[in-house]
This record gives structure tokens, C-alpha cells and sequence, in this order.
């Protein structure tokens, strides 16, 4: 990726420290020593497993739409130069990464006559407070609706290679336009009918509305990087980027990682949708590079 020129983010934060666990409101402490007992135990496998078993028996652990709600992060007093270097070079790629999103959803916004206001990338280690519960680096990067920002333990990258075997620039950037599209989805109203929609059905209905979600927030990653220019105004992407994030999306489908964790896929607990169907969506936003095309909820998901 041709990142290496480009302006780092001045929307990044830096956790301050946290103490002990205890991070939910509302006696959600306790969740969060689960969590991490878990992933301790099991790794970030058994971490999927446990959320997975959590949204079965209609609880939501990540929180937003007026479910489980936190505590706001603890903040360090930096500047975003600083809070960037903090992170080595990861923390310098993600800052660069979310200043191309942040670039490239303007335009898109604007072209349609709209604003774009970008979230706030949130660095932790381990484990931190978010505005929708714990955040746990077990559970991976994710975005909080109630607070706006994507919380980011960037060891999930060395994860991203070793368990996953998604190395490259590109995946690690995926992972970030990911929940940059879930943004894009709180910004026009997609997540709030999203959530209205899960409260009024079962767990299956609740599951498969889900998956739409995280299959559009896959599509809109893709959109993202076909739109994408470096510092000089050409393509951002380089030959082969764009495989890396493919593989990435094969990588973290929940059937493969329901089979990685020795267990029998189940659909109706899919929430991210199936290797094939998060490699078609990621491929389909990187060909069309038109968010219009990116409408998960029309139709079959099988495109």
C-alpha cells in the first residue's frame, strides 16, 4: 500500500491506564473477567465462541441501540503525533489508514451531498473501557456506536498473521476500514433500523440482520480502498493488496472460525457471515467501488 507519504489521523486517542477489571456499567465487571478468563484459557477462539453463545441467548456484549452500555475511556493527554508514534509502526499505519478513510468518505459523502464526520480511533492494550462495555484485545478491533470510535489493540495485527495467517498491509488496514464502514452505517441510520429490527425478532432473526451488517461494513472496506489515493493522487492499493485483504476476509468467516475452534458450523449463530460471503462482499465494494452497490439487506446475501 502506498501509505508511506501520507498525513497520520488528528482523530486518535491513547488509553491512560486502566485498574482492574470492572469495566461495565451496571455490574458488567464481571462479563469482563469472563472475557478475559476465556481468552486466557481458549485465546481469541474461545472468545468468539463465548460472544457467539451470548447473542444465542439474546445479549448483545458489545452493547450499542440501548443494550449494555459502559464507561467512557480513559484518555491520555497527547497529542495525535504523539499518540501515533506511542503505537511504533503500527500505531503510525493505523493513524495513516484512518486519515484515508477519513479523506475518502468525505468525497464520497460529498458527492452525494452529505458530510462526513469520522470517528475516533481509540488505542488500548489488553484491556480498556469503551462507551459499550469492556474492551477486551482478546475479543479484537471493534466500534462502539454510543461513543463513536473504534477501539484498536494493535497486537491483534501479530494475531491477524499467526492464527490467521492473514499477513500483509492490506489486511491490517482492512480490519480498521471495517469498522470505519460500521461508522458509515451509524452516520446513515443503517445501524439504528438494524438494531430495531434485532429487538423485534428472535435470536436467529437478531443473527441474520447481523450478519447483513458486518457483510455491508466488508463492502464498504472494499469501496473505501478502490477509492483510495496515496499523497500523489494515484491508487492506494499496490498489485497483491488487494488478495491480502481477500484472504483476511476467508481468514475470520464464522464457519471457518466455528471449525478452527472444533466445532460444527452453526448458521443460525453466524453473526459476520461465512468465508465466501465476507470474501464476495469485500470483493464486491474493491470491484464496484460504489457504496449504492453495498446493500446487504436487498436480497439474498449469496451475490
Amino acid at each position: 500500500m502506498r501509505l508511506d507519504d501520507y498525513r497520520e489521523s488528528e482523530n486518535v486517542e491513547q488509553d491512560s491506564g486502566r485498574s482492574g477489571f470492572g469495566g461495565f456499567g451496571g455490574g458488567g465487571g464481571g462479563l469482563g473477567l469472563l472475557f478475559a478468563l476465556v481468552g486466557s484459557r481458549f485465546g481469541i477462539g474461545g472468545i468468539i465462541i463465548l460472544v457467539l453463545g451470548m447473542f444465542l441467548f439474546g445479549l448483545n456484549p458489545f452493547g450499542g441501540g440501548g443494550q449494555m452500555v459502559g464507561q467512557s475511556p480513559h484518555i491520555a493527554s497527547q497529542s495525535a503525533a504523539q499518540v501515533c508514534a506511542n503505537n511504533g509502526a503500527a500505531g503510525h499505519f493505523s493513524c495513516r489508514v484512518l486519515a484515508s478513510t477519513e479523506d475518502t468518505w468525505s468525497r464520497l459523502f460529498q458527492a452525494s451531498g452529505q458530510t462526513y464526520a469520522p470517528p475516533r480511533l481509540h488505542f488500548y492494550s489488553r484491556q480498556g473501557n469503551s462507551g459499550c462495555g469492556e474492551a477486551m484485545s482478546a475479543m479484537g478491533p471493534f466500534y462502539c456506536p454510543s461513543d463513536q470510535r473504534i477501539y484498536l489493540d494493535t497486537e491483534f495485527f501479530d494475531e491477524l498473521q499467526s492464527r490467521f495467517h492473514a499477513a500483509g498491509d492490506f489486511a491490517q488496514a482492512y480490519v480498521i476500514a471495517h469498522e470505519v464502514g460500521h461508522h458509515v452505517q451509524y452516520l446513515t441510520g443503517i445501524a439504528d433500523k438494524v438494531r430495531r429490527g434485532q429487538q423485534a425478532s428472535d435470536e436467529a432473526g437478531a443473527n441474520a440482520l447481523q450478519v447483513r451488517m458486518e457483510l455491508q461494513a466488508d463492502c464498504y472496506a472494499g469501496v473505501w480502498a478502490a477509492n483510495a489515493k496515496d499523497a500523489h493522487g494515484q491508487a492506494l492499493l499496490e498489485p497483491g493488496d488487494a488478495e491480502e485483504g481477500l484472504r483476511a476476509a476467508n481468514a475470520i468467516g464464522d464457519d471457518t472460525l466455528q471449525r478452527s475452534a472444533g466445532r460444527t458450523p452453526m448458521p443460525d449463530s453466524f453473526t459476520h457471515g461465512t468465508s465466501a460471503e465476507r470474501v464476495a462482499w469485500l470483493k464486491r465494494g474493491l470491484t464496484t467501488g460504489d457504496p449504492s452497490q453495498c446493500d446487504t439487506f436487498a436480497g439474498s446475501i449469496d451475490r
